[in-house]
């Protein structure tokens, strides 16, 4: 028993058995902690029934007393000290053992019984007694042993940590602090004599009210000293207003200033963090650093300087209260002092489920950003529901944390409620009953009650205060081990300006993490000024690693790259900006109009600005969510080009484009004439048949490298290259070589469509993917060329013309909207939408309990007064006692009816509040999963996330307090008031106007603040837009080097929000000092009416009227800022309902079933089927018609913009038809509902989207299948030696976004998701694009073997993976131009027939597998 108490052993008699004999600590604290207390409790009734029996009169206090009470005093607060450190310590990690909170308490009540007994003796003949003095012998020789145990632990600690500071090496602790003071003392130190000044001037009132109260009881005082105390009374009220308010406005400077700091330096650090601290962090956990603990810090502020000055309060308060009343303040003092450790309990606790609670709020987060990055996949898959319910255990783990919070506050709220009601019983009490002569009159109880409600403030605020502290504790500690983190070692690159060669690897070996061995091994290779090296090898092979090795973004393990010159980097993935294109190519560069014309024309830019809406003005989403992945790939080459760079590190850019395009982009930028000609260049690549234009090829495999030497060379040698050539050109037959030879002249010919060709309107989504083959329809070069000049010069006058056309955007040009800011008051149904959220029922109840808790308040006032009144009709020694108790009785019962009161209210509103958050969640999350897709093309993910996080956010914590409050505030100045005007009815005239002037100010500010505080919340979405951005494009940054830029930008961005920010804050402050002025006012009249009305009133009324007069100043300031927090806050109600409001798709489910086993055959037919983006669009199907046979394999081909990947769209009702139908085995797929449809289909889409979770969830989220059946489907994969070889197998971690696999493996794991499906029907997006052609020929023979009884649709960017197809389907300008057999066609001389001549492909066979 007493072992589980302690957590350690209680006897072991070989502690004993040794040199230097101990006790266990377990019996240390409770046998020997006990013997001396126990005694002292069983004899000290005993002992003070002693005293009182033979009490004479009391004796004068004595030096000896004092220290004595002085002692026990220190002791008491060591005890309080010690049981604050323990609850502040136990943040919910370990348990810690009960003895620790016990022993405290145990002591806390002891001090106070000595401190009792001590006093207990100034009635007694003999001063010192035998029973404290054994008391104290008994405790110090059991304390002998605890002091000696004390001495050894603390000599073992230093030992230790000693040891312990040799050994490990963290990130540094403790400097965040020290480094902001020492950046803003000054304002600091300003605000610290304001303050001082504020809380000396504050004990002026209660000593002007007591002044005046005796001026109110002598009818023989003259009328200018009364006349002279209410001016004071103003003066002092107004001086010290003035100081607190500039006091609060340099702490909010402070605050802002320190949080732009905090902004920016977590900005910068992204910019500069080593890849091994960066995989800690994901983009969500980073933003959070930015957006929550920046405000915490930001927060803390204005509660920094009230650590001392509430200390300076209490102090100050209890020292004229003792003046008051003498030491029945102790009474008072001591429960209030007894509360502050149970306060700090409640608080630890609260901090313990807030830690937890943030760390569901990441992980909720974390999820959120992945459901809306790959949306798309959610909807093909139909994996909504399983995402949703993911989302729904974290936030339903959330709500319960939030009402766990919200019961722990309510408690702490009652305490703080019910302290002063309490205090000022038990004071009065005691003060009665200890001395018979002791009567309370007007003066004194009015003067402690002002006293009492001054330190009611600083009591209150402690817990607040401590909160807020630990909170920013946290955040320091995060933002501290997040800037603390390492910084990119690039001590491995050496940049050398006169160099012989371009870049040199010598010895050079890199990782991605210090734990796992190298990727890149022992690599030595020289590149020379100006030459084109290609880089081959396998998937995994280590060539994406090798590039960022040289980037810099790799740790070195030993060796070095010395770099000659700047670097452009093209990465495999491109990362695209949110701005327009042409901002996206120049990259922060001046525009030279010839070479950005050139650069566009060699990327093959000139055909997709005709398509887009607004050409190179046309707005790019986020991540170019409105491009297809070709068209990114290219922006992203063209941005590199322009830049005028030494090298150019290419990571397959090729892998996106068609062959036609990828052709015109070689021979126009990357091959020996291209733009790029001169420079040194690197290029990943898969297309072997560039290879013999290159002037080095280095084969990779498994890091390192296998061979090195020109095309002829590796040729000769018949070594690793030639196997890989020979495989592959057997796959492509002639293409190869046909492609090569090809003349480049008649290239050009097919590039440019004729104008006739563009499509009015071909568009920005995602749905647009690239593809193949621009050569559609023949034209000859004349004709062609003569188009080109006319669209180059189209080109041109549109850029002279661009001022004209930035009036009038071009339909469809500008995608993302606007973010809507609301603007004038909230509306009503905003405010009911929550309530009802709330139940009505509980609001029912809540504001009963409230008008209970204050009509009791207005009872106990008015019960005091007539209590004063006593002393004029009893003298001290003719009190009766029957009437004395009847007075305390119900002063003492109507002050536990408010805090009853108030507990049951805040009880309510912490269940409504709660069940509030967890409404608006589900609506919001319910809605934003069966928004259209269209929704989140023009939606940036960082605006859907903030109402996720920063709204939802609001709507938890701080909405339901601010309401709360309100209510609190509200009623408690209409009560002030009704007393004011009950004792003095005149006082009503005098209230109207000043109403008046206080409800027009209010309203003139709120309208004000909550439009700043929507402007604020408005230009901070942007702030971390552009910080996500900058982390997914880290590499990209730091290879251009334009780190300083991107700064710049951010800082600009943070310029613009706090500008915001100070004009709420000056906002503020102008309506603190008007409102605080209207609050001095009431006070200056309330004290001339007792001045003017003197004959009539008593001083009791004149106590009772001024001392709430005295409180409303501060309530009333608390009442608008409240009122504005409500406003302000409830903004995140209007914004959640916003997106809650969003249209949805059709049903997931509708009445009408598709039949069981339906699609059983896999036919389908369009029907004159129409389709369009978005309704302001044209169309981009424009009426298709054709009917597709069960098993049938059908290729789909056409230009970009043709409306091949619409096609997909239209199957799946990722959009709806605009005219027409599809109908599948007999159902009309628009009938029936959105899941019913989607389950029925699989598609292997072209980016392969993962999400973090195991591999098991990223197959199978439902678990539908067993293992084996996964296993099978990773075997046929081809990664089942792969996942095979991790150590967690399927359940190994995929990291956000899959970024823990190569994009090879990805595409095989999306194609592994397509063989669990096993549908009727399946639909590949260029699924092949991102892989070398051995794995494309791995995934063809799988499809070919698994799929041989599906009908399937494939979206050709490769013609030979569509020329075994049973039809093919040639789309031009989303009409079908041709359908047949791939015999059939190349017979007849059409388009598809060029295509192939183009491709080398003359007859089936010769692409044959």
């Amino acid at each position: 028993m007493l072992e589980k108490f302690c957590n350690s052993t209680f006897w072991n008699s070989s502690f004993l058995d040794s040199p230097e004999a101990d006790l266990p600590l377990c019996f240390e604290q409770t046998v020997l902690v006990w013997i001396p207390l126990g005694f002292l409790w069983l004899l000290a009734p005993w002992q003070l029934l002693h005293v009182y029996r033979t009490k004479i009169n009391r004796s004068s206090i004595t030096k000896l007393y004092l220290a004595k009470q002085v002692l026990v005093g220190f002791l008491l607060i060591l005890a309080a000290i010690e049981l604050a450190l323990v609850l502040t310590e136990d943040s919910g990690q370990a348990t810690v053992p009960a003895i620790r909170y016990t022993n405290p308490s145990l002591y806390l009540g002891t001090w106070l019984l000595v401190l009792l007994f001590q006093h207990s003796r100034l009635w007694c003949v003999q001063k010192d007694s035998w029973f404290l003095s054994l008391f104290w012998i008994l405790s110090v020789l059991c304390g002998i042993f605890q002091f000696q145990t004390l001495i050894r632990t603390l000599l073992k600690e230093d030992v230790k940590k000693k040891e312990k500071s040799g050994t490990t090496e963290n990130f540094p602790k403790a400097w965040l602090v020290k480094t902001l003071f020492k950046t803003f003392y000054v304002i600091f130190l300003k605000s610290f004599l304001l303050k001082l000044m504020h809380d000396l001037l504050m004990f002026l009132n209660p000593q002007l009210l007591k002044l005046m109260i005796s001026f109110a009881n002598n009818r023989d005082a003259y009328v200018w000293v009364g006349y002279l105390y209410s001016v004071l009374f103003f003066v002092v009220a107004l001086i010290q207003s003035l100081c607190l308010q500039n006091y609060f406005h340099l702490c909010f400077m402070l605050g802002t200033s320190v949080r732009a700091t905090i902004m920016a330096s977590v900005y910068k650090k992204a910019l500069t963090l080593s890849n091994q601290s960066r995989k800690q962090y994901t983009i969500g956990e980073t933003v959070n650093l930015m957006s929550v603990d920046a405000q915490k810090l930001m927060d803390v502020t204005g509660f920094i300087h009230l650590l001392w000055s509430n200390i300076l309060q209490i102090t100050l308060s209890i020292s004229l209260l003792w003046a008051e009343l003498g030491p029945s303040v102790l009474a008072g003092v001591g429960l209030m002092v007894l509360l502050i450790p149970i306060n700090g309990i409640l608080a630890a606790k609260s901090r313990a489920v807030q830690v937890k609670n943030m760390k569901n709020k990441d992980k909720r987060l974390k999820i959120m950003n992945e459901i809306l990055s790959g949306i798309k996949i959610l909807k093909y898959f139909t994996w909504e529901a399983s995402f949703k319910k993911q989302v729904c255990e974290l936030r339903n783990k959330e709500l319960k944390n939030l009402l766990t919070l919200g019961q722990i506050q309510t408690i702490m709220l009652f305490l703080l409620h019910l302290s002063p009601i309490l205090v000022s019983v038990i004071t009065f009490s005691v003060y009665i009953l200890v001395n018979s002569n002791n009567v309370l009159d007007a003066e004194k109880a009015f003067t402690s009650i002002a006293l009492f409600n001054i330190l009611r403030f600083p009591l209150s605020m402690f817990p607040m205060v401590i909160t807020s502290m630990l909170q920013a504790s946290v955040s320091t500690e995060r933002l501290e081990k997040y800037l603390g983190g390492d910084d990119l070692d690039t001590s491995a690159i050496r940049h050398e300006y006169n160099f012989d060669k371009a870049v040199q690897f010598s010895e050079a070996s890199f990782t991605w993490d210090r734990d796992l061995e190298a990727t890149i091994r022992d690599v030595n290779l020289d590149i020379m000024p100006g030459q084109l090296v290609a880089v081959v090898g396998t998937v995994g092979s280590g060539k994406s690693s090798l590039m960022s090795a040289m980037l810099g973004e790799m740790e070195n393990v030993h060796g070095h790259i010395t770099i000659k010159g700047t670097i452009a980097y093209v990465p495999q993935q491109s990362w695209i900006q949110n701005g327009t294109l042409k901002d996206n190519i120049l990259f922060g560069s001046e525009l030279d109009e010839k070479k950005y014309q050139q650069v566009l024309e060699a990327c093959a830019l000139l055909p997709d600005l005709e398509v887009l809406p607004g050409g190179d003005l046309a707005e790019i989403g986020e991540k170019g969510i409105n491009l297809s992945g070709g068209q990114k790939q290219r922006i992203s080459l063209a941005r590199a080009t322009y830049q005028n760079s030494d090298i150019y590190v290419l990571d397959d850019p090729l892998s996106a484009v068609d062959a036609h395009v990828g052709k015109h982009i070689f021979n126009k930028v990357l091959g020996p004439n291209g733009l790029l000609k001169g420079k040194t260049r690197l290029l990943i690549t898969h297309s072997i048949h560039f290879l013999p234009q290159v002037d080095e090829i280095v084969v990779l495999g498994n890091g390192t490298i296998l061979e090195k030497g020109s095309y002829s060379t590796l040729l000769a040698k018949k070594g690793l290259f030639a196997k890989i050539l020979k495989t592959s050109t057997k796959q492509m037959g002639l293409e190869g070589e046909a492609t090569v030879n090809e003349d480049s002249e008649e290239d050009d010919c097919g590039l440019m469509p004729s104008v006739e060709e563009i499509p009015e309107e071909v568009v920005s989504l995602t749905m647009r993917r690239e593809n193949s083959l621009h050569r559609t329809l023949s034209h000859s070069s004349r004709s062609s060329s003569r188009h080109r000049k006319s669209l180059k010069n189209s080109l041109k006058t549109r850029n002279v013309n661009t001022l004209k056309e930035e009036e009038e955007l071009v339909k469809g040009q500008k995608l993302i909207k606007k973010e809507f800011i609301q603007t004038g008051k909230v509306k009503l149904s905003v405010y009911l939408k929550y309530l009802r959220a709330m139940g009505l029922c509980l609001i029912f109840f809540i504001i009963l309990a409230y008008v209970i808790n204050a009509v009791a308040y207005i009872g106990s006032n008015l019960w005091l007064s007539a209590w004063t009144n006593d002393s004029k009709t009893y003298n001290g020694t003719n009190y009766p006692a029957s009437q004395r108790d009847l007075r305390v009785g119900v002063y003492g019962a109507l002050g536990l009816v408010q805090g009853v009161f108030v507990l049951l209210g805040n009880l309510c509103s912490a269940h409504a509040s709660t069940h509030a958050s967890n409404i608006l969640h589900k609506q919001l999350l319910t809605n934003i999963l069966r928004a259209p897709m269209s929704f989140f093309d023009t939606t940036p993910t960082g605006r859907i996330v903030n109402r996720f996080a920063g709204d939802i956010s609001t709507v938890d914590d701080t909405l339901p307090l601010s309401l709360r409050s309100w209510i609190l505030c509200f009623l408690g100045i209409i009560g002030t008031l009704v007393m004011i005007c009950m004792a003095t009815p005149i006082f009503i005239t005098v209230i109207i106007p000043l109403g008046i002037i206080y409800t027009f100010v209010q309203m003139f500010y709120v309208a004000t603040s909550r439009q700043l505080k929507r402007l604020d919340s408005v230009t901070r979405s942007p702030i971390y837009s552009h910080f996500s951005e900058t982390v997914s494009g880290l590499s990209v940054i730091r290879a251009f080097e334009h780190q300083q830029r991107f700064l710049k930008h951010n800082e600009v961005g943070i310029d613009t929000n706090q500008k915001c920010v100070f004009s709420w804050i000056v906002s503020n402050r102008w309506l603190a000092v008007r409102l605080e002025l209207i609050g001095n006012l009431i006070v200056f009249f309330a004290s001339m009416m007792m001045v003017i009305y003197r004959d009539t009133l008593s001083g009791d009324t004149a106590g009772f009227v001024l001392s709430n007069a005295l409180n409303i100043t501060q309530t009333l300031n608390w009442l608008v800022r409240m009122t504005s927090e409500v406003e302000t806050n409830i903004v995140a109600v209007e914004r959640i309902n916003e997106y809650i409001k969003v249209e949805n798709e059709a049903p997931w489910v509708t009445d009408k079933r598709p039949p069981p086993g339906w699609p059983s055959k896999g036919e389908i037919q369009f029907n004159n089927y129409q389709l369009r983006y978005r309704p302001e669009l044209d169309l981009i199907l424009k009426g298709i018609t054709c009917d597709i046979k069960s098993m049938e394999k059908v290729g789909v081909v056409g230009r970009t913009g043709a409306g091949k990947s619409s096609l997909t769209n239209a199957l799946f009702r990722i959009l709806e038809a605009a005219g027409g139908q599809i109908i599948i085995d007999g159902v009309d797929i628009a009938s029936i509902g959105l899941h019913d449809l989607r389950e029925k289909l699989t598609i292997i889409p072209q980016d392969p989207i993962l999400f973090s979770g195991s591999l098991r969830m990223n197959l199978d989220p439902f678990n539908n299948h067993s293992d084996e059946e996964i296993w099978k489907a990773l075997e046929l994969a081809h990664l089942k030696s792969f996942v095979a070889g991790l150590q967690l197998g399927l359940s190994h971690k995929v990291t956000e976004a899959g970024d823990n696999l190569s994009i090879g493996q990805k595409q095989l794991l999306c194609l592994a998701r397509a063989l669990l499906r096993k549908s009727k029907i399946l639909i590949m997006d260029e699924a092949t694009a991102a892989v070398d052609i051995e794995t494309d020929h791995l995934i063809q023979t799988t499809i070919q073997k698994e799929f041989s009884h599906c009908t399937t649709i494939t979206i050709a960017h490769r013609l030979h993976t569509i020329m075994d197809s049973d039809k093919i389907i040639v789309l031009d300008n989303g009409k079908i131009v041709e359908y047949g057999t791939p015999n059939e066609l190349l017979k007849n001389s059409g388009p598809f027939c060029l295509m192939a001549k183009e491709a080398g492909i003359e007859n089936v066979n010769s692409t044959s597998l």
